[in-house]
């Protein structure tokens, strides 16, 4: 095998800080990833990773940002809003300016609109790769990438393993998407959400039962998806999880 340790991480939103705290778990427990897959707030948190960054460091960069900060209106132009302000940020964190460069091999999946499909990026432009593959439909802009359109990989694959097959003696994946039963629905913010966990779980199904070992926190279950005020308690719950779990 090319890689001794894999990790694939979903993607999520805001519960993208669940990511960091199983990192830092999980580097404490003595595992670093020697590759890492990512969509949408997984592309985000994985990128920044393999650039040499550290959850706690990471975390810091990002609390006490609203998520709306790093939007700008669109004028539905394709999207309510763009990334302006993300691009600008990742530019600024990034170390490196394409994905080949960073220090851990990383793949980026994000979906091709014009073609109908997933396509797991490990060259070219990072920062475009990355908030391409965070651009949530409807919502958000998709990006331009060699005249093709991109929008967030979560579309067609939120839980990216199948660049990591067949390539790693064990793949560690890290979901944040669960379906339980849910019996009212208060406002259509609660319709969004239930609607995208129910999208993303089921095609996400077909690739957790390839997972070597699968983290899902359930403390996640009903913490918001664009909404950066519990950042450090959704780091916690993933870091908590993975520290008291036998799993491992």
């Amino acid at each position: 095998m090319k890689y001794k340790t894999g990790l694939v991480l979903s993607g999520g939103g805001s519960r993208g800080m669940a990511h960091l705290g199983v990192i830092k778990a999980l580097n404490e427990k003595g595992i670093f990833p020697d590759v890492i897959s990512g969509s949408s707030a997984g592309a985000i948190m994985g990128s920044l990773i393999a650039d040499g960054h550290s959850p706690d460091e990471i975390l810091t960069q990002q609390t006490g940002k609203k998520f709306l900060s790093y939007t700008n209106f669109n004028f539905f132009r394709k999207g309510l809003l763009n990334f302006k302000n993300l691009r600008k940020m990742l530019k600024d964190i990034y170390t490196v300016e394409n994905i080949e460069d960073l220090k851990i091999p990383f793949y980026a999946c994000a979906s091709n609109l014009n073609e109908g499909k997933a396509e797991y990026f490990n060259s070219g432009n990072l920062t475009d790769i990355v908030t391409a593959s965070s651009s949530v439909p409807f919502i958000f802009k998709p990006v331009e990438i060699n005249g093709k359109t991109y929008t967030d990989g979560g579309l067609i694959d939120n839980l990216p393993i199948k660049p990591l097959l067949g390539k790693c003696e064990k793949i560690i994946c890290v979901n944040l998407i669960h379906l339980k039963y849910k019996e009212n629905f208060k406002n259509s913010k609660q319709v969004y959400g239930r609607t995208f966990d129910v999208l993303t779980y089921h095609n996400q199904k077909t690739y957790i039962s390839e997972c070597d070992i699968l983290i899902e926190p359930p403390a996640l279950y009903g913490q918001p998806y664009f909404n950066n005020k519990k950042a450090h308690e959704i780091f916690n719950i993933g870091y908590d999880y993975v520290m008291k779990s036998d799993i491992l």
